[in-house]
């Protein structure tokens, strides 16, 4: 049986939900704005309740990458604030027509952009996901209901507090975003199969979570996240190009799903070996490899079957020297979590094959797998990261959040 709470946010979402569909586009923004000016005023607060949860956290012994991605600093506020004030600037998807035809009985056919309804977010240790998934929603016309992990909670509630008071001061409903601030996981079960309230369900986390919320959901879900991203450097690559790509991939933020996990490189060049990995070795990086990468690099240790098909999250690279351009799309084919893959390559051809070879959401020539986030395609933030391809995939911003209707205009027709 629901529990009385859930079924209480339920119904106050769906109520919210329905004068969403149809508020105007300058009221939305004017909201989106007013919580940026919000986050700003607020930011001590928000702090002092974030580094409640990082003192916490520390005690339980969580992980440097786990605690790194929890905390939050004046410039994370800030660059949440800016999300808000970009997504704002964003054209409404809700006033697209993707098509408009005539047909032969006279019917005025158009395929217009409506909201997914109310929308449920489970997700881990990132507070900056609240702010992301409230501005989208609202812009999108959907109401959401959030749970977040336990090691976020007092960040979360502070976050959220901020943005209720915002919307209410927009003369908006605030109970269009509401959070679970239960965080027993019986709750969380009987949220996943809140079939009578919550339209989709979008998972953020480590692939345990994902995994967990596709095992017991009921509700439809959008599959988001795990990152075994490579990196593939041709025998054709410029390799001062592949060593910045590579420690950009690595090191900029470990802790995240777009990060490097993997590296390939062809068998012809694998004496540049040493000198590529000089960088992460430096920045305290474990290089795991095959035979070979641990006759090249003194420092590496022997990878495990198991080692190719992680997403770390951490300073841990697992490496493997392959004997051609086919290997490494085996590897790639065998491992991957259909996130993001890369290759380095002054091939053209090469290039162009990569790109038609590898099934995954983003694929890159040339450039950093940490270019797949929403604000860096220009979506002003994401809801997450879809590795699925049914409705939405790679990073999901405003459009990925909306369906569409049939809107038919006659003059009396009927059918013969």
């Amino acid at each position: 049986m629901t529990s009385e709470y859930l079924v209480t946010l339920g119904q106050e979402a769906k109520k919210a939900e329905r004068k969403l569909r149809t508020l105007p586009t300058g009221q939305k923004n004017r909201a989106l704005n007013q919580m940026a000016a919000a986050l700003r005023q607020v930011q001590a607060d928000i702090l002092k309740a974030n580094q409640i949860d990082l003192e916490a956290g520390a005690t339980k012994g969580l992980s440097a990458a786990f605690l790194e991605r929890l905390t939050l600093t004046p410039e994370r506020i800030e660059a949440m604030a800016q999300g808000l004030e970009s997504i704002a600037a964003l054209p409404d998807p809700l006033q697209k027509i993707d098509q408009a035809w005539q047909t032969d009985d006279g019917l005025w056919i158009s395929r217009k952009r409506v909201p997914l309804g109310v929308i449920g977010i489970i997700y881990e240790s990132r507070p900056n996901v609240t702010v992301d998934a409230t501005a989208l929603c609202l812009k999108a016309g959907n109401a959401v209901i959030l749970r977040g992990g336990r090691d976020a909670l007092q960040s979360n509630m502070a976050i959220m507090k901020v943005l209720r008071q915002a919307l209410s001061q927009a003369n908006l409903d605030p109970n269009f975003v509401q959070m679970i601030d239960k965080p027993d996981h019986s709750l969380a079960k009987e949220f996943m199969q809140l079939n009578d309230y919550v339209d989709c369900l979008i998972p953020r986390g480590g692939a345990g979570l994902i995994q967990n919320v596709i095992k017991h959901a009921t509700v439809p879900v959008i599959e988001t996240g795990v990152g075994n991203c490579h990196l593939y450097i041709h025998q054709a690559a410029d390799i001062a190009k592949a060593r910045q790509i590579l420690e950009n991939g690595k090191l900029q933020r470990v802790s995240v799903c777009n990060a490097l996990e993997s590296l390939l490189i062809d068998a012809a060049i694998v004496e540049q070996l040493p000198d590529l990995v000089a960088g992460l070795i430096q920045a305290g990086v474990e290089i795991r490899g095959n035979q070979k990468v641990c006759q090249f690099v003194p420092q590496a240790t022997s990878a495990s079957e198991s080692d190719y098909a992680r997403e770390f999250n951490d300073y841990i690279l697992s490496v493997k020297v392959v004997d051609d351009y086919q290997a490494a799309i085996d590897h790639i084919d065998r491992y991957s979590t259909g996130h993001s893959e890369a290759i380095v390559t002054e091939d053209y051809q090469v290039a162009e094959n990569f790109l038609a070879d590898v099934d995954a959401a983003a694929v890159y020539v040339n450039a950093s797998t940490r270019f797949t986030d929403g604000q860096m395609f220009g979506f002003g933030g994401e809801i997450g990261i879809s590795t699925q391809k049914l409705h939405a995939r790679g990073p999901m911003g405003l459009d990925a959040l909306t369906s569409y209707k049939y809107q038919v205009r006659g003059q009396g027709q009927v059918r013969s």
